[in-house]
């Protein structure tokens, strides 16, 4: 099951593709985003931001901009923010990606004072799931680079305790940051969509979307097909299927049933205080 939760939530490239081959109008240009994704990282944000991007009054960033996140990008102004969003035509919304920022302590205050009228975009999956894909992804990056590997349990256990230092567990700790961004917007701007909802129904959580963005309901049954060989959902668009690109879905690693119940023990309490915050449950048996 956790390869594909791994392989919906990661299963379009980096590249959010122009709708059709038809030329930009005349009336579209570059614009500050109206909706910025803010997380959370190897919560799904590539699948939701693809799946937005099926909408006709939607069109998002090719990549992630880390525009509130990275100093040397911040620096650069409001000019080169709107120079790296697509064009859009009055009426559609403007979308953007950067799941970092979600956990950056100055991100939500740079965001309020050059977006006042945002609306901002969270997707979550199950925090030991997204600890065990943080870890993955980070494992082939490495081994792509020839660096030095180490095993999750050797970054994640310290005497036989998990390390509470180890960022990829920080990550997972939605609490902690989410209150810091309801400290700056109101609970109304801000909208939760469930990762792993998302793996099994990816329709409903969607409508939900489109509902939070005030969009014409357009998003239907006919984008989505089960893919029996791959084991989860793809995209229709257009005669056009998109699937799992051959870098994604890769397996976790295994980890002993000691150090997994170790890990769903320390999320209880978390999980208890986010679903507080958030104002609704989760699924995280």
């Amino acid at each position: 099951m956790a390869a594909v939760v791994v392989a919906l939530l990661c299963v379009f490239p980096s590249f959010v593709s122009p709708r059709g081959s038809a030329p930009p109008a005349a009336d579209a240009t570059p614009r500050l985003p109206d909706v910025v994704i803010i997380g959370v990282k190897k919560g799904g944000t590539r699948a939701l931001i693809e799946m937005l991007s099926l909408h006709s009054d939607v069109v998002a960033a090719q990549n992630e901009v880390h525009f509130f996140d990275w100093d040397s990008h911040f620096q650069r102004g409001a000019d080169w923010y709107v120079s790296q969003m697509p064009r859009a035509r009055p009426g559609q919304l403007t979308v953007e990606k950067t799941p970092a920022y979600f956990t950056s302590s100055r991100v939500p205050e740079r965001i309020l004072q050059t977006l006042p009228d945002v609306r901002l975009m969270l997707i979550v999956r199950e925090p030991t799931e997204r600890l065990l894909s943080d870890y993955t992804q980070l494992f082939h990056n490495r081994l792509e680079k020839r660096k030095h590997q180490e095993s999750l349990e050797s970054l994640l256990m310290r005497d036989g305790e998990l390390n509470l230092d180890y960022k990829a567990l920080n990550r997972s700790l939605y609490h902690v940051h989410l209150q810091r961004w309801l400290a700056i917007f109101p609970r109304t701007r801000l909208h939760l969509v469930d990762g792993d909802a998302l793996v099994r129904e990816p329709l409903a959580e969607m409508k939900k979307a489109e509902q939070f963005l005030q969009l014409q309901p357009q998003i239907n049954a006919s984008h989505f097909y089960f893919n029996q060989t791959k084991g989860f959902y793809c995209l229709r668009e257009r005669r056009r299927q998109r699937c799992l690109h051959r870098s994604k879905g890769r397996k976790h690693p295994r980890v002993s049933p000691e150090v997994l119940r170790k890990l769903h023990e320390y999320f209880r309490e978390p999980n208890l205080k986010f679903f507080q915050l958030a104002g609704r449950t989760f699924d995280w048996k």
